[in-house]
């Protein structure tokens, strides 16, 4: 057997995924794209659909008012994913609602003033009101952090090695939304796991008219199929003796949404008063907004390498996170109930069917925009079982994560320096958390129950967001543990060309302002 050389069994580093048939600012057919936009909007249901569902009952309100939620966060969803596609970082990134803020937004729920309110609609408005406060004070920390170029500073000790278990937990930490909610209805869930791992997968490259249509439509395809499916379970009587739980989570006729939403209804700012402000409920609520400051980051890494382009420079991503804070502010604004981080599953779906075309999102921010107002039609489509969405996040979260380990590419693995970093930080990025939601599972409180609410919502916030705890452990032990002679190790030669604006010419193709505008805001 002839002797194999090195060379033949490596793969050089490359900054830019390869295989895309779109990148960021190329675009696929008009007709191709509405398609793409489409399937984009579908899968930010789940999310503008679920946390509503989670958090409105709870607060007092009813399925009239749930509705509204829904419509107000995916309005405001539509504005936020152009304002960050158009002026921010100018990535493919859906900026959606977050999960990050729903424990200090429980805090707030069950404050003895407001839950004490008998009237269950006169407590809705006002928690909601209270919400609105803390989310428009709190939105300031990353408006001042972005605009100020301090989190662009700060992200100078960002290394690929640090950058690994980041990007890594943003996918891995979302494990519980996965196949532990697939089971809840497997019988919906499974079938509609197989088929897209098949269809986008093995079938990928059936074509029709030179399209590969089973690799770029598969979501759509897929949903469609196992939703009919569900539906005619449904009619057929199917769950007719089955318990509570599984009817919620089987049943397409269990959301309510359709029957309570209105057929036209634009959301403004204010529709349901003026906000409250208290104190403590806004220092609180900015450990949500620290947390979605940098599982965004993460996303925004994942979503560059998922787009075929280059790692956003530091001024491109404070300018990102100056327009977030901006999103978080038309959140308290409008009242969509809670914060906005850049949406996981979507940038997962970038990398399924290899289109990271800027214009595709923006195409999906007009359906949400559409949608939000017609509320019957944008209510069928929010109707689909959260199952279905689960199943889909099994392949896209994992998608996400093995973007986060491909940073490894830039650096030395044969190092028990780095093999140490990044272990450590993986393991104690899902242990920590996991530690914080058995407690709280347990208790129905986190582990820290002092006295003052502000810094239980900060500990028990901060320290149940994966890529947190990581971005925590793994930057501070990269920047303090051997550091001298380790940058070739950590990937640092790879990155530091695309740590200034004009470091890398391909820069300005990527992430130039539209309009010419950087005539006016010159990039650092």
């Amino acid at each position: 057997m002839a002797e194999v050389k090195p060379e033949e069994i490596s793969h050089p580093p490359m900054e830019q995924l390869q295989g895309f048939e779109y990148c960021i600012d190329s675009n696929p057919p008009w007709g191709e794209a509405i398609i793409l936009g489409f399937q984009h909007y579908i899968l930010a249901l789940g999310t503008a659909v679920m946390i509503p569902a989670v958090l409105v009952p709870m607060m007092g309100g009813d399925d009239g008012d749930r509705v509204r939620v829904v419509q107000t966060l995916l309005f405001v969803t539509g504005i936020n994913t152009l304002l960050q596609s158009l002026f921010g970082t100018r990535l493919p990134t859906v900026i959606g609602g977050s999960y990050a803020f729903v424990i200090p937004i429980m805090a707030i729920i069950q404050e003895p003033s407001l839950s004490g309110i008998a009237d269950g609609h006169q407590r809705f408005l006002e928690t909601m009101k209270a919400i609105q406060g803390a989310l428009i004070v709190s939105s300031s920390i990353q408006i001042i952090l972005g605009y100020s170029q301090l989190w662009g500073i700060f992200s100078r000790f960002f290394s690929p090695v640090g950058m690994t278990p980041v990007v890594a937990l943003l996918g891995f930490g979302l494990f519980e939304r996965g196949f532990p909610v697939v089971g809840r209805c497997v019988e919906i869930g499974l079938p509609m796991l197989i088929l897209f791992v098949v269809l986008s997968q093995y079938l990928k490259n059936i074509q029709i008219k030179e399209i590969p249509i089973l690799e770029r439509f598969s979501l759509f395809i897929c949903i469609a199929l196992v939703w009919a499916y569900a539906q005619i379970l449904t009619s057929g009587g199917a769950y007719k003796n089955s318990s509570e739980v599984t009817q919620n989570n089987c049943r397409t006729d269990r959301a309510n949404l359709i029957s309570s939403a209105p057929w036209i209804k634009i959301p403004y700012p204010l529709q349901w008063g003026a906000p409250t402000f208290n104190a403590g409920q806004s220092f609180g609520m900015v450990s949500a907004v620290l947390v979605s400051l940098v599982e965004s980051t993460a996303s925004y890494k994942a979503a560059a390498r998922l787009a075929s382009a280059t790692p956003p420079p530091a001024h491109i991503l404070s300018r990102g996170i100056g327009w977030q804070g901006i999103g978080i502010l038309l959140d308290g604004l409008f009242g969509t109930g809670t914060g906005s981080t850049v949406s996981v599953e979507n940038v997962g779906l970038l990398g399924s069917t290899r289109i990271g075309s800027r214009r595709v999102i923006q195409i999906s921010a007009g359906f949400m925009i559409f949608f939000s107002i017609l509320g019957k039609f944008g209510a069928l489509f929010a109707s689909i079982p959260f199952t279905i969405f689960a199943a889909v996040y099994c392949v896209l979260f994992g998608l996400v994560a093995a973007v986060g380990l491909s940073f490894l590419q830039f650096t030395n693995m044969n190092s028990m320096r780095n093999l140490f970093i990044v272990g450590v930080s993986i393991f104690l990025g899902l242990s920590v958390p996991e530690y914080f939601f058995r407690y709280t599972m347990a208790a129905h409180r986190g582990p820290a129950h002092t006295k003052a609410g502000w810094f239980n919502d900060y500990i028990n916030t901060i320290f149940s967001s994966p890529p947190t705890v990581g971005l925590i452990v793994a930057v501070f032990l990269d920047n303090t543990l051997e550091m001298k002679d380790a940058g070739k190790d950590r990937g640092m030669p790879w990155w530091l060309r695309f740590r200034a604006f004009k470091g890398d010419s391909r820069n300005e193709e990527f992430y130039s302002l539209p309009f010419n505008l950087n005539r006016f805001f010159p990039p650092a």
